[in-house]
């Protein structure tokens, strides 16, 4: 029997090796047996070169490390610390319990924030970041060409056959041959169209330094302003806040050629973006991205979204009341932590799940400004999977169709830890 840890994606790799071994050999072992068109030096060593090529780039692309959140003295101070400006906004994972850089998103699957999350790719296995996406590009690059041309080699063979199709058939291919041809020409063809259209898709988001998550952030953005159009220029989130929002531009996109560089590993080689064995661009980089200024400094991304709240803020006490002291900054971290536990099961109790309806609904009833707790639908289990998470964008994907842990990335705003925010402050008043 299987291991109760076997997954059907841990066959991906194994199926998509197995995929270049077919086209790659068995339409050599075709060629060399089909006197008719023999197969010449060149091709072969044409080939050969091609095999390798993807070999290697899909080798790197599958085990080079995504790469993770370095250390905490290793990693570089969050903007919000500079001047006075400690109350910005500033992503928080909550899975990795540390900030949340730009550009980085939390994998479900490798169970880390990986830098410059493009997408987790399930044909090798591995996160596509700023790490392994120029692998990821070579693999594609030759993988396409190369399939390319072994469809012109095929239909060269096929073409001769259709040709003499009126001779005896002792005078052509044998029937395992022409079989075999068949299924040469339908695997390569569809399989090399498939790459071509995701190659070409992949240029365009390098020329642009999109990723595919944030082609997803650039469309919810546009919604969202679409909505705030309509409402005043302001949404509300849960407890009321209100949200100002309005249009943002991409602050990533810093030319075509800066764009291509900078997704290639920062080399400005042009022989190095296509070379199998270049070096994985250096693991100190992948934090920190040049941006194109379009926007105030202070700006950030991904734009405000109201529904990225994971709770209301908790009701200030009576004036009549007087609040605890404590002996020590733990101590008050401790019992802040303790009361906003029991804040999130009363209000998981009362709403019996911690997500928002969709926009439409909330909207169509007249009741948008009231609290989750008031206006959520669950199903039989209290859990609701038609929140504001499960958004789509014209493609139909959502948040987790790119393999990011929605609630670590959903909900990754405001949501400080008090002992972070206190030691921020005392690193701020010990600079100063």
């Amino acid at each position: 029997m299987l291991g109760e840890d076997f997954s059907i994606t841990q066959l991906a790799v194994p199926a998509v090796s197995a995929l270049i071994a077919f086209l790659a050999y068995t339409s050599q072992y075709f060629f060399l047996h089909f006197e008719s068109v023999p197969l010449t030096r060149d091709e072969t060593w044409k080939i050969n070169i091609f095999a390798l090529c993807i070999w290697i780039c899909y080798y790197r692309t599958c085990f080079v490390d995504p790469g993770r959140l370095p250390k905490a003295e290793e990693r570089p101070k969050p903007k919000e610390q500079e001047g006075d400006a400690l109350g910005g906004r500033q992503r928080w994972c909550l899975r990795c319990e540390a900030y949340k850089p730009p550009r980085a998103h939390h994998c479900k699957t490798c169970k880390r924030c990986i830098p410059k999350m493009d997408h987790h790719c399930p044909w090798t296995s591995n996160c596509v970041s700023h790490f392994t996406l120029p692998h990821f590009m070579r693999f594609l690059f030759y993988a396409t060409v190369g399939m390319f041309y072994l469809e012109t080699l095929l239909w060269q063979r096929a073409s001769f056959v259709w040709k003499n199709s009126h001779l005896p058939s002792y005078l052509g291919p044998t029937l395992g041959q022409l079989i075999h041809l068949f299924i040469l020409l339908v695997v390569n063809t569809l399989t090399a169209f498939a790459l071509f259209v995701l190659l070409l898709r992949s240029l365009w988001a390098i020329a642009s330094n999109t990723t595919t998550i944030e082609t997803w952030e650039i469309e919810r953005h546009a919604t969202l302003v679409r909505r705030a159009r309509v409402l005043g220029g302001y949404l509300e989130g849960p407890g009321g806040i209100r949200v100002r929002i309005k249009k943002q531009e991409y602050p990533y996109d810093i030319g075509i050629c800066a764009n291509i560089k900078q997704s290639m590993g920062g080399s400005a080689n042009f022989i190095s973006w296509f070379w199998p064995l270049a070096a994985t661009p250096d693991r100190r980089s992948g934090w920190e991205f040049e941006t194109n200024d379009f926007e105030d400094p202070g700006v950030s991304w991904p734009p405000p979204d109201p529904d990225r709240i994971p709770m209301p803020a908790s009701a200030r006490p009576p004036s009549n009341v007087s609040m605890p002291t404590y002996a020590t900054i733990q101590d008050e971290i401790d019992a802040f932590n303790r009361r906003k536990q029991e804040d999130m099961k009363r209000f998981q109790q009362s709403s019996g799940l911690q997500r928002r309806k969709p926009f439409h609904n909330r909207y169509k009833k007249g009741d948008y400004a009231q609290r989750d707790s008031e206006e959520s639908e669950t199903d039989s289990e209290g859990y609701s999977d038609e929140g504001e998470e499960s958004w789509r964008n014209a493609e139909g994907e959502r948040l987790r169709d790119f393999g990011v842990d929605e609630e670590a990335e959903f909900y990754d705003e405001e949501d400080i830890p008090l002992g972070v925010l206190i030691e921020r402050r005392k690193q701020h008043k010990s600079a100063n």
